[in-house]
């Protein structure tokens, strides 16, 4: 219990500060598209990068991880196939799926983890998960889908190493599975970089949020209730299932992936979102729901299975 409390309420007071400087236009009218600019251009790289670098890629082969990964394949398809059917578009779509299945396994995962698992390194393979392969594969369609055929297909194939993220992702398994360990004057520079991800993310959503209108009551309402449910409710269903039904997985195991399987949808998703201009309303308050439905969630969750 305390773990989600404590978790939500780093995040809160950030976005919150975030909020005020928007009310107040403290960083003028272009000040959430610098942050945004400023956390997937050059603080996201250095953050993936750093963390990857010096990561253990053994953990990524575990059947927990294999839980966690089906279970957000299983939504993220289900939200695919609708927005096909529905025509929302391939951009919107990508976003939606994502947040769909994209926990938040970073700055609220971790102490969630600390606090109600008792191991941070327990979030650990679904955020290698994430960074190493459904980042760059997610990003590189939003990246082809906005220049459709205008370009050749050998440009089309480099397309991963042109996005910043996916370059820094890739970059740190490279360095981690070669074994080569950076030296701190390269290291330490990029780590305090890095350090200014979560918070401009962060604030950047906050500040998104002046003048938003209620959740889930524009032109996006059925794509942000439908990747709600099933980020909120399906995902940790699904992998609840999968653990006890298919791998076998009982007490603490159990428990934790279906723990790590309740977080909302990471804030980062909107960053995505407003850097590929589309599909941003649909992130703001899919993340907005998802957080705040996350916490009686994670609450029953640790009752259920603690």
């Amino acid at each position: 219990m305390q773990g989600v409390l404590n978790g939500f309420a780093v995040i809160a007071v950030v976005i919150a500060v975030g909020y005020a400087i928007g009310r107040l236009g403290s960083l003028g009218s272009q000040g959430r598209e610098v942050l945004t600019a400023l956390a997937f251009q050059i603080a996201s790289p250095a953050l993936l990068f750093t963390t990857l670098a010096r990561a253990d890629l053994s953990v990524v082969f575990s059947s927990r991880l294999l839980v966690t990964a089906l279970s957000a394949a299983a939504v993220a398809g289900v939200f695919v196939v609708v927005g096909a059917v529905r025509g929302w578009g391939v951009g919107r779509t990508v976003i939606g799926a994502l947040c769909s299945g994209y926990v938040n396994s970073g700055n609220l995962g971790i102490p969630i983890a600390v606090y109600v698992l008792g191991d941070a390194s327990l979030v650990a393979p679904v955020l290698l998960f994430q960074v190493v392969l459904v980042t760059p594969v997610a990003l590189t369609v939003l990246d082809l889908s906005g220049r459709g055929g205008r370009e050749p297909l050998w440009r089309r194939l480099l397309t991963p190493l042109r996005n910043p993220v996916a370059v820094g992702s890739l970059t740190g398994v490279l360095v981690s599975a070669s074994g080569v360990r950076v030296p701190g004057p390269v290291l330490d520079p990029l780590t305090l970089i890095g350090n200014m991800a979560v918070p401009a993310v962060l604030l950047a959503y906050g500040i998104s949020l002046r003048g938003s209108t209620a959740p889930a009551r524009g032109r996006d309402r059925h794509p942000v209730l439908l990747s709600v449910a099933l980020k909120s409710v399906v995902q940790p269903l699904t992998a609840w299932a999968l653990a006890t039904g298919v791998f076998g997985l009982r007490g603490a195991p159990l428990l934790d992936v279906v723990v790590t399987s309740a977080l909302p949808a990471a804030q980062n998703l909107f960053t995505y979102a407003s850097r590929y201009r589309v599909g941003e309303a649909l992130a703001r308050e899919a993340i907005l729901l998802s957080t705040l439905l996350s916490v009686p969630v994670l609450v029953v969750v640790a009752a259920l299975l603690g």
